[in-house]
C-alpha cells in the first residue's frame, strides 16, 4: 500500500508517553493525519483521542490493524509486545513503523523483516537518532575523511533513577534494563558510523529481578576500531559520545542521540563548532523520523535507507550478544532466541 495523496493517515498503537509525544510532533506536520489510536483498553484508547482530536478510538489492536483508511500504524507499546503488535498491523496490509527496540530479541526481529518482505509492505525501526539532521551531518563528516580513519567510538547512556522494582524499566516481562531501553543508543551510534562489530564483551551489574541496572560494552572491528560503551538506570551521565579518528575527533557533548551541537577538530586547525538549524525544529522532536516515513511510503519504498532493515538486524545481533555476556535472559524466551556464548566472540557482519 502506497501513500499517494499529500496527506499521511497515521494510526497509533499503544498510549503511553511516548506514543503521546509522537502523535503531538505528527500533529505538528501539515501533510501528517493521525486517524485512529488502539490500546487494549477501550477507555484509554478513548481518553487519548479525545485528547489529540484523532476520530477513531480502537479497544483492541486487531480492529487497528484492519482499518483499510490507515497509511502507516505506529507501534509504541512495551518492547515484549513489538513483535506480535507490529506483526498484526503487517499481516493486515498496514506499513509499520515500530518503537525502539526494534523487537525483544533477534529472532522476533528477523520474523518481522521476514513478514514485511513477503507482504511488501514498509517497516522501520523508530531509531530518530538516524533522522535527525545533526547526526546526519556528522556522519557525513566521519563518512567523507573529516576525522581520517575511525579509531574509536566512546558513547553513554544514563539515568538516576532510582527505579522502584515495579518500573517497567526493571520489569523482566516488560523487557526492562538499561540496555534494551536505553543501551541500544550508544550501540546504534556506534553501528551508524562503524558497521556491525567483529567481536562483543560486556559486563552488568544486575538487579534482583535479573535485568541489567548498567552495563559496560567493548566492541571491535577488523579494522581495529574499538567501542567503548556504557547504559545505566542507576546513574545519570552526561549521554556524551566522541568519535577518535587517524586524523582527528568529533565530540557531543550531551545529547548524542537528540545533539543541539557537536565539535570537530582536524589535526592542525581550529576547532568547528556545528549547532542544530532552529528551521529543523525542537532538537527532541520525533518529526523527522516522521518525515522519513512519510517520504518512503509515498515513494512505494519497503524500508528507508537512513534506518535499513538489515542495520536493524545488525544491532539485534549486537544486543543479544551483548545480554549473553551478562546473564540476561527474559521470560518466555529459549536458549534458540540468542546465540550461544561461545559464538559472540565471533559475531560477522551480515
Amino acid at each position: 500500500m502506497t501513500a499517494t495523496a499529500d496527506t499521511v493517515r497515521w494510526g497509533v498503537l499503544a498510549t503511553g508517553g511516548i506514543a503521546a509525544a509522537f502523535t503531538a510532533d505528527l500533529i505538528d506536520l501539515p501533510d501528517a493525519e493521525v486517524v485512529a489510536v488502539a490500546s487494549r483498553s477501550q477507555e484509554s484508547a478513548r481518553a487519548f483521542a479525545e485528547r489529540f482530536g484523532v476520530p477513531r478510538a480502537y479497544g483492541d489492536w486487531s480492529a487497528l490493524a484492519q482499518d483499510q483508511d490507515i497509511d502507516v500504524v505506529y507501534v509504541a507499546t512495551p518492547h515484549t509486545a513489538h513483535r506480535t503488535a507490529a506483526g498484526l498491523c503487517l499481516a493486515a496490509g498496514r506499513n509499520v513503523l515500530c518503537e525502539k527496540p526494534f523487537t525483544l530479541n533477534l529472532r522476533e526481529a528477523e520474523e518481522l523483516v521476514a513478514l514485511a518482505r513477503e507482504h511488501g509492505r514498509f517497516l522501520m525501526e523508530a531509531m530518530w537518532m538516524y533522522c535527525n539532521p545533526l547526526v546526519r551531518r556528522l556522519k557525513t563528516l566521519v563518512d567523507d575523511g573529516a576525522i581520517g580513519e575511525v579509531r574509536s567510538v566512546q558513547a553513554d547512556f544514563g539515568l538516576a533513577g532510582p527505579f522502584p522494582p515495579s518500573h517497567r524499566l526493571r520489569d523482566p516481562q516488560l523487557g526492562g534494563g538499561a540496555l534494551l531501553d536505553l543501551g541500544v543508543y550508544p550501540v546504534s551510534f556506534a553501528q551508524l558510523l562503524l558497521g556491525e562489530p567483529s567481536d562483543v564483551t560486556a559486563r552488568a551489574v544486575l538487579s534482583d529481578e535479573g535485568v541489567d541496572l548498567q552495563t559496560a560494552a567493548v566492541l571491535s572491528w577488523e579494522s581495529g576500531a574499538l567501542g567503548s560503551l556504557h547504559c545505566s538506570i542507576v546513574g545519570g551521565t552526561a549521554t556524551s559520545a566522541s568519535v577518535t579518528g587517524s586524523k582527528g575527533r568529533v565530540d557531543i557533548p550531551h545529547g548524542f542521540f537528540f545533539p543541539d551541537r557537536f565539535v570537530l577538530h582536524r589535526d592542525g586547525r581550529d576547532p568547528e563548532e556545528f549547532t542544530a538549524d532552529p528551521a529543523d525544529g525542537p532538537r527532541n522532536s520525533l518529526r523527522h523520523e516522521a518525515a522519513e516515513v512519510m517520504r518512503a511510503v509515498r515513494a512505494g519504498e519497503t524500508e528507508s535507507p537512513l534506518v535499513p532493515l538489515d542495520g536493524t538486524l545488525a544491532v539485534m545481533r549486537t544486543l543479544d550478544a551483548i545480554r549473553n555476556h551478562v546473564g540476561v535472559r527474559y521470560p518466555g524466551e529459549t536458549p534458540d532466541d540468542t546465540p550461544d556464548e561461545d559464538l559472540t566472540a565471533e559475531l560477522s557482519p551480515a
